[in-house]
């Protein structure tokens, strides 16, 4: 069976986060977009694991649902570790993600004892991610870790501001348990081929979502025989292009940290440029903020454009009402832009089965041309980007400015 799986979100208990992330509105949201699996994010939040205990019933080993529905949760908290280790400090964020609410438990116990769960979704903890990684083992051998987003500058594993040069730098002798990553909103699969000492780590995509219309913005596509937590786990394990098929992706030059730059300046750079000015701000002296393209160029061992043998591939999409929006040159809250989004949603299913599948033919039947246009472009590619830089989303555009006056609707009426 093919499952969809977004195994990094957050709960409205998180900062900066929707009101409406919580399990109904997941649960619908995860039906438009088309995703099977969904993490609940947060389990180490009191208020929202008791929310997850009495509202979660059990479905396949590892995997639960809200009652009378199909979406399929999956029990996983992001933790943020703010430490000191070879004399710098360390701003890293893993996912942790647990088979039962029992082992769930025990893990919330023993961080508990470190910090204040209570305090965030995404609980901040000054403890080594070595030592995390020793706490939820031997709590259970069928938890996981995955660090999460790794190549963001001030949060993460390969980070500019913050992170480590390699896996082993930063978990020592427990980095032989790790074997997934995300690669970020930033960078995307191709990036990380760069890298031989990811060649045997799988790369997964999640959308970090804190707001239900946000889920599925980067998700991974598996075939399973069985639908369980074990299974997921083990299809990410093997890294099997037969059981793990593909990712969906953001343009990561989309992301917010794609090149290098400095906001309060409104300098954005890529990495060529970034040297030529010796990583300082041509307006303000200070330093830049090293993106994720430019932290790729500075680790990889590969030129640009290879890809490893065995990779899994991967879509470049664009999410749907940001499609239909640029189509129709309305914004994204416009009445017509959200009944054109759900007109397709429910002519074909779901939103991934409108951006992968359906035909032009198919969706000029229900709205105007220049949506189906749109959609056809987003697929090949053939798009127009400003690089996102220093926490600035970057902007990927269907059309060129000259054909933005061009009404598609006026033809089609007339």
């Amino acid at each position: 069976m093919k499952v969809v799986a977004d195994l990094h979100i957050h709960s409205k208990y998180s900062r900066a986060t929707s009101p409406q992330m919580n399990l109904e509105d997941l649960d619908k949201w995860a039906k438009f977009k088309g995703i099977d699996v969904l993490a609940t994010g947060d389990f180490t939040h009191p208020e929202w694991f008791s929310i997850l205990k009495e509202k979660l019933e059990s479905a396949e080993p590892g995997l639960f649902k809200i009652k009378d529905s199909r979406t399929r949760f999956i029990l996983n908290v992001e933790i943020s570790s703010v430490y000191k280790k070879g004399e710098k400090v360390r701003k890293i964020h893993n996912l942790v993600f647990s088979p039962s609410f029992e082992a769930a438990e025990k893990i919330n116990a023993q961080l508990g004892w470190i910090g204040n769960l209570k305090s965030d979704g995404r609980p901040i903890l000054g403890l080594d991610s070595k030592e995390l990684a020793k706490i939820v083992f031997n709590i259970s051998k069928d938890c996981f870790i995955v660090p999460c987003h790794i190549w963001t500058p001030w949060f993460s594993l390969f980070g500019s501001k913050s992170g480590f040069d390699s896996i082993e730098e930063c978990f020592e002798e427990y980095s032989k348990y790790i074997f997934a990553v995300e690669t970020g909103i930033s960078s995307d699969p191709a990036m990380n081929w760069r890298l031989s000492e990811l060649d045997n780590i799988t790369l997964l995509s999640n959308s970090d979502a804190h707001s239900p219309a946000k889920i599925g913005r980067e998700a991974n596509i598996f075939e399973l025989e069985d639908l369980s937590y074990f299974s997921i786990k083990e299809a990410i394990l093997d890294k099997d292009p037969k059981r793990f098929l593909s990712t969906i992706e953001f343009y990561p030059q989309e992301g917010r940290y794609h090149y290098d730059g400095h906001r309060k300046c409104n300098i954005r750079l890529s990495p060529e440029e970034t040297k030529k000015y010796n990583n300082i701000c041509p307006v303000c002296g200070k330093e830049l903020t090293l993106g994720v393209l430019g932290r790729v160029e500075k680790l990889a061992d590969r030129p640009k454009g290879f890809k490893p043998e065995g990779a899994i591939p991967f879509y470049s999409l664009i999410p749907l009402i940001e499609v239909v929006a640029e189509s129709l040159g309305m914004t994204t809250a416009s009445n017509e832009v959200s009944n054109n989004y759900f007109r397709l949603v429910k002519e074909f299913r779901n939103e991934f089965n409108v951006l992968l599948n359906a035909s032009r033919q198919d969706i000029e039947k229900i709205v105007f041309p220049e949506i189906a246009e749109g959609i056809i472009r987003m697929r090949e590619g053939k798009v127009f980007i400003d690089p996102g830089y220093d926490g600035v989303y970057g902007k990927v555009r269907i059309f060129s400015k000259e054909e933005k006056g061009k009404d598609f609707k006026q033809e089609t009426l007339f």
